[in-house]
């Protein structure tokens, strides 16, 4: 296949032309009288913030969702980032079925796709930047909270070289790092050495033995006059979380008193005028870190993947902001920057509806280029999906569903497991499946299947953990990922027990686990090196038999009854509450 620009501009249904569309069309699409990405300049400084893009170039559908449990005392439950669906919209007051509403909830997601469209696309929010640049000129500072780099097979292909091109076309200042660190240390130096022009900043990321800082984990950006200072916190549980391999070298952590004394030396030694914070620590761990460390402004936060807009969550006097996933939205601060404080500020949450954004000319020529070698394989057709395809939710998601389907049926287990990932985008009914389709849900460095015979007891066991790394009552012990996915396992479930005592009534095929019986099961991910075939090639061999596939939520928990009420459950009968 030798896809020329203009079939690439068709498809992502580009126009072609620069600048934005005019009033009246946005007013029509939007609903409103006024552009909504019209945003009036205030103060002296304004921060870009955009995070966990997942290495998707162009527009997804993103699909919130449906399940995001607060577990903490019932008084705490209606906090963000614990809301989803109607009750989401209502602490937001957004109406539902406008632009907004599509890009902030799970409800009437179909219908208002096929309304409003794809999001993000980093010809999108390009043009979306240069706009702001232009009107702001050099008060303007663009943050990246990492997960850049992983996600697509283009970046997987190009060892996030595709990506790093994309970060230097957007000017990016700032980065910090999680699913980067698994392409190895190694690679990672090489391409902050030589390839990205952005400044990667880790105040938390140490040499073993020796406790060195690997990176500079802060910086002064002089603008306005004033000091601004950018302190970076990377994924604190990066060798857990991952396989440690790939950074044997290097230690990671929070660390909120070496946090505490880089806040102090940037105040104190640099005389900083604001102190903002660079973070992929996920909110909940952000929220609490921001209770523990004095002389924070400001936390841009990532990692979770939630939407924390179109209003600042405050902790103590610290402002904290999570800014969704896979280039859905475009935070902006304007503050008013006083020697030594700040004064004031105003918060813009602004979704890329890619329909409503003209692509960037500069952004597409790019993306047709370093995609073009790789068009005939990504293009590939192998099933159409009956039914919504999504991974983001705290329990199974129909797309790892499917999969799970796949590893059982093409291994001959009787049961599988999937990673709890949040990255993942979606497909609607109707939609054929192809073979990007299959990387965008499960390129990583470390693919391989294996088929493992665990006891009865040891399934309940790795459960218990992926459970107690969601639902901890500590932030400090959450990891930030969801539900590890099952095929043919069913179980009832209580995110507010302890560890061990979370799930009970566990079976594999209707029946009752026992302890001491062997269960074969296939899954992929392993966090240490094993031998195998790489997951996506076993998912794309079961499509192509299937040709049409469906999913409905299905092997997903019992949740027991004082979960009934949570803000956090948009469906609840899908949990028998």
């Amino acid at each position: 296949m030798n896809l020329t620009r203009r079939d690439f501009m068709s498809i992502m249904g580009i126009a072609g032309s620069t600048g934005f569309l005019s009033p009246a069309a946005v007013a029509s699409s939007w609903g409103s009288g006024k552009d909504p990405y019209e945003v009036p300049e205030y103060g002296n400084v304004t921060l870009l913030h955009i995070t966990d893009t997942h290495a998707q170039l162009l527009p997804v559908w993103w699909r919130e969702p449906g399940t995001n449990i607060g577990t903490r005392p019932q008084k705490e439950w209606g906090i963000t980032p614990h809301l989803v669906g109607n009750a989401k919209l209502a602490y937001y007051d957004i109406q539902a079925g406008t632009p907004e509403g599509y890009a902030l909830s799970c409800m009437d997601f179909d219908t208002l796709a096929h309304k409003y469209g794809k999001i993000g696309g980093y010809a999108h929010i390009a043009t979306l930047v240069k706009r702001y640049r232009e009107q702001v000129g050099k008060k303007a500072i663009l943050l990246d909270g990492g997960d850049a780099w992983q996600g697509s097979a283009t970046s997987l292909w190009t060892k996030a070289e595709d990506m790093v091109g994309a970060q230097n076309l957007l000017k990016e200042d700032y980065f910090v790092g999680h699913w980067e660190f698994t392409y190895g240390a190694d690679r990672v130096e090489y391409l902050l050495k030589h390839k990205l022009q952005a400044k990667f900043l880790s105040q938390n990321v140490f040499t073993i033995p020796w406790d060195e800082p690997v990176f500079d984990p802060y910086a002064i950006h002089e603008v306005s006059g004033r000091k601004v200072a950018i302190i970076g916190q990377s994924f604190p549980f990066t060798p857990i979380a991952n396989p440690a391999y790939f950074t044997p070298k290097w230690s990671f952590g929070i660390h909120p008193g070496h946090m505490q004394k880089m806040v102090d030396e940037c105040r104190e030694k640099h005389h900083a005028d604001l102190v903002v914070v660079l973070s992929h620590n996920g909110a909940d761990v952000d929220k609490k870190m921001a209770s523990q460390v004095n002389g924070i402004d400001i936390i841009l936060g990532g990692h979770t993947h939630e939407i924390m807009g179109p209003k600042p969550v405050m902790v103590n006097k610290t402002l904290i902001i999570n800014t969704s996933t896979n280039g859905k939205f475009l935070a902006r601060f304007d503050l008013d920057v006083g020697k030594g404080k700040l004064n004031g500020w105003r918060f813009h949450y602004l979704p890329i509806i890619s329909n409503m954004i003209p692509a960037d000319p500069e952004m597409v020529d790019y993306i047709h280029k370093v995609r073009a070698p790789y068009a005939e394989k990504l293009a590939e057709p192998l099933a159409v999906t009956e039914s919504l395809l999504y991974r983001r939710d705290n329990f199974n998601g129909t797309f790892d569903q499917i999969i799970c389907d796949a590893l059982r049926e093409e291994m001959d287990c009787e049961a599988a497991f999937s990673p709890g990932f949040r990255w993942g985008y979606c497909k609607l009914p109707g939609e054929t499946i192809t073979m990007e389709d299959v990387m965008g849900q499960t390129a990583i460095t470390y693919p391989q299947v294996t088929v493992t015979e665990y006891t009865g007891a040891e399934l309940k066991n790795v459960m218990e953990q992926v459970a107690d790394n969601l639902f901890n009552p500590d932030p400090y012990y959450i990891q930030g990922g969801d539900m590890i996915r099952v095929g043919n396992i069913q179980y009832t479930m209580d995110p507010s027990e302890s560890i061990d005592k979370r799930i009970t009534d566990l079976r594999v095929g209707g029946k009752l686990v026992q302890a001491s019986k062997r269960y074969k099961v296939a899954g992929w991910g392993a966090m240490n090196p094993v031998e195998g075939t790489p997951v996506w090639d076993i998912f794309a061999k079961w499509l192509r038999s299937k040709k049409t596939v469906s999913a409905e939520p299905r092997d997903l928990p019992v949740l027991t009854k004082n979960m009934q009420g949570n803000p956090g459950i948009a469906f609840p009968k899908e949990y028998d509450l």
